[in-house]
Parts: C-alpha cells; structure tokens; sequence
C-alpha cells in the first residue's frame, strides 16, 4: 500500500500511523518520508483499520485479519507508542473469530472500542477486560467494513456500514438497531457522523453514489448525488468546517464537496498511482491523508 499526505499550505502536521501487509507504521509529517520512525509487526494478520485513542495520545487500536481477510479469524492490537524511544509496545490482544475490517474508539468510556467483522456481526470490547466481547451486535447480514461512534458530547450512537447494502444505528447499550437506512443499491463501503451535526451522518458506496442523511428519516438520504463514475470507497468530513466533506473513489479521484452547493466538487485531486483509495481523512482545510491499496 502507499500512504499519501496532500498539503495545500504549510502550515498542516501530522503524526500518523500506515499499515503494510503484517506491520504498522509511525510517521511524522514535520519530517521528510524516507522512512517511518518505528515499526510494529502484526505477525500473520494484515491491517484493515488504524485509530488513535481520543483519550490516550500514545495508544493506538489495529483491526487486523488473516489471510487479507478472505479467511481466518481477526486480532484487535493495542499498542503504546513511546515518541522518546521512537518504540511501539504491544499491550493487549484481542481474537475474533473472523477478520475485523474496523475499529473505532468510545469517546466517553476510555476502555471502549467497537469492532465490525467478516461475519456481519459487530463487538463491543473493553481492554480492561480483553478475553472476550462484552457485546455483539448481530443483524447485518454481509462484511462489516466501517464503524463509527457519534463525536458529540450529548449522543452515545454507533453507525455501521455493510455490504448487505445497508447502515445501521446503533445504542451501545442494546443488542438491537434502532434504524436501518436502506439508500444505496450496492456495497456500503463508509458511513461517518458529521462532526458538527448530530443527527447528520455521510455514507458512500459501489454505487458511486455520496448520501446525506437525517437519522429521523431512514427510508432515502435528505442529499443524493453521483459524486464519482467509480465506487466510493471512503469518505470524511472536516473537523474545522461543519459543510466540508471529502470523497475517494477507486478511480483515483479524491473529491472535496460543500454541502451547500453540491453540483460540483470544490476542487478535484488526480492521484497518479494505480490503485484504489482506501482511506481519506481531511485533517485541516488544507489536509488531506490519502491511503491507497494497489488492485
């Protein structure tokens, strides 16, 4: 895989973690790419999914599968990254019976994290506690490939995307959906809240199709438009400006939309490699973390 940092100004850091078949990454933007500052080996699991504790700034949650995911079971890694050493120290491992292709993190519980799988089934995990599950969500009937916790302080809501064709809303504290919003004809591949609306969340799927949802409305997406003439693989909304989001489509387009005049993209950002996006996240108004898987 490549992983790509786009700047538009200078004045954009990062740190950032990227995955290669068995092993993560650490990089700092503020230096020059030629190699990344410390390493972390996933022996005989491959990583799907990387994300920093929204509490803990040295802890890191992996989402790895075996055999790229097609079989096998899955290992949810924390590790502890120590910036002074430049060194990465496993803490827990925790086993799933197949691949894990997500992982996010609780923002108001500190041990929290949720997981989606190959099975369609969803796991609530505490790393206090990391021998088993202490829930699962089983509805979806294809791969759970994205998952994401509610960012605001007043609601506790989980969204999971599938390739049944369907998001689903989640309380954390029961074992059944709340909503099922059916929107898009094919694979679901990313469903993310909006930072700034809390009952606002973006999905993207095979269908090339961008959907804008109301969580009271679940039977079609308030905005639909036809962002790519590909698959959309993923999509995130910009931390900083609440009508921001950006797309990346598996042509190698990475697209940037202002939801109040979504006729065309903001500007446009033609990745020269021939691959698939995977991952796009807009840091700033100026960056944008692009990671893409060679086909």
């Amino acid at each position: 895989m490549k992983l790509i940092i786009f700047r538009t100004s200078v004045d954009g850091c990062c740190t950032t973690a990227a995955y290669v078949p068995e092993r993560v990454s650490f990089w700092s933007s503020v230096k020059r790419f030629k190699f990344p500052m410390t390493t972390f080996k996933t022996q005989n699991r491959h990583g799907y999914s990387i994300k920093f504790s929204p509490n803990r700034s040295n802890l890191l949650a992996i989402a790895t599968a075996q055999y790229y995911g097609f079989k096998g079971g899955g290992t949810l890694f924390l590790v502890s990254y120590n910036k002074k050493k430049s060194s990465i120290t496993k803490k827990y491992d925790m086993f799933w019976e197949d691949g894990l292709f997500d992982v996010v993190w609780s923002r108001t519980v500190k041990s929290l994290l949720v997981t989606g799988s190959g099975d369609g089934t969803i796991q609530m995990w505490n790393y206090k506690h990391p021998q088993e599950p202490v829930r699962i969500f089983r509805e979806h009937k294809k791969e759970v490939c994205s998952i994401d916790w509610c960012q605001n302080s007043i609601d506790d809501f989980i969204l999971s995307a599938s390739w049944d064709c369907s998001v689903k809303l989640w309380d954390p504290n029961k074992y059944c959906s709340l909503t099922t919003y059916k929107g898009h004809d094919r694979l679901v591949y990313e469903a993310k809240w909006s930072p700034f609306l809390s009952s606002c969340f973006a999905s993207v799927s095979g269908d090339g199709i961008l959907g804008i949802w109301d969580c009271s409305s679940p039977l079609r997406p308030s905005v639909k438009i036809n962002a790519h003439q590909a698959e959309i693989l993923c999509c995130s909304w910009n931390q900083f400006h609440p009508f921001i989001l950006v797309t990346g489509g598996s042509e190698g387009l990475i697209r940037v939309w202002d939801m109040r005049k979504l006729i065309t993209p903001i500007f446009q950002l033609e990745v020269w490699l021939s691959g698939c996006c995977e991952t796009c996240t807009m840091f700033t108004s100026s960056l944008v973390y692009v990671s893409f898987g060679f086909i």
